[in-house]
């Protein structure tokens, strides 16, 4: 499957499903899963979820729609590994991550078709 015919489902979890992803793996996993903007920019942040490609599409199914936020929320907590770019506005393949591992965390995502397409946040305290 080439880049180009990759689908949305696949690409999100190429970006962001990731069970043995670790706070200092930033640099070398982005680079070697071709993160980057269509531009070829650095993204500015990218977020991992930390479990199985099961557990992350499961968030599809289970979870629940945010109405305020108009993403699905997790039904679950995962442990997520926030990649910050240090080096604002480099290109690839400069990019430079400061990796943070963070736990307990809801994430909230869009679902087309009962599969998870964008990543939108993680959310520490799920109000209400």
């Amino acid at each position: 499957l080439s880049k180009l015919e990759e689908d949305r489902y696949g690409k999100f979890r190429r970006q962001h499903a990731d069970p043995s992803m670790t706070a200092k793996d930033c640099d070398s996993v982005i680079k070697s899963k071709q993160i980057y903007n269509l531009d070829s920019s650095c993204k500015a942040t990218n977020t991992f979820i930390l479990d199985n490609p099961t557990e992350v599409k499961n968030i599809c199914v289970e979870g629940k729609f945010d109405e305020k936020l108009q993403m699905t929320k997790s039904h679950k907590k995962f442990t997520v590994v926030k990649c910050v770019l240090k080096n604002e506005g480099a290109r690839k393949p400069r990019c430079q991550y400061d990796g943070n591992r963070l736990t307990n965390r809801y994430v909230a995502v869009a679902c087309e078709d009962k599969l998870p397409v964008h990543f939108a946040r993680d959310i520490l305290v799920l109000d209400g």
